[in-house]
């Protein structure tokens, strides 16, 4: 569509010039009483070439923000390696063992004192383990290629 600069602005161009010029006087282009002027020449604004009259001089854009240009090289993303993985592998089994270990010291407290010998700390330890070990043996194959 051609850009006619005797359209009617709406309410919603007003609002997004008016939210640009803010967002250029967070950035330091334009000062506060400037702004404050600006505003109120966009908010009395009729036609969008009223409104582009109020931004003409500043930057649709931020220069800084824009991508990388295609001629300018960048770095190739990187894969994650298997290292995550096994990090991830190494902080479960430690929480595994460190929530098993309060577990049967729980239970032999208990066993001691109640004379029950009864193995339920067996119920944590034992899905959770094959969940692990499970994991361990299907898991990540970066390590094989």
């Amino acid at each position: 569509m051609v850009f006619n600069p005797e359209i009617r602005a709406s309410d919603a161009d007003r609002d997004r010039v008016a939210a640009a010029l803010r967002e250029h006087c967070a950035q330091g282009r334009i000062a506060v009483d400037e702004l404050n002027e600006r505003l109120d020449l966009a908010y009395r604004a009729r036609t969008l070439g009223d409104l582009q009259k109020v931004t003409s001089d500043l930057p649709e854009e931020d220069m800084y923000e824009l991508p990388v240009p295609a001629s300018r090289r960048s770095m190739p993303a990187r894969r994650p390696s298997g290292e995550v993985y096994r990090r991830g592998m190494r902080a479960g089994w430690m929480s595994y063992g460190s929530v098993n270990l309060v577990c049967i010291v729980i239970w032999l407290l208990t066993a001691v004192t109640s004379g029950s010998w009864y193995p339920w700390w067996i119920w944590v330890a034992g899905p959770w383990g094959a969940l692990l070990l499970a994991g361990r043996l299907f898991g990540s194959h970066d390590e094989r290629r």
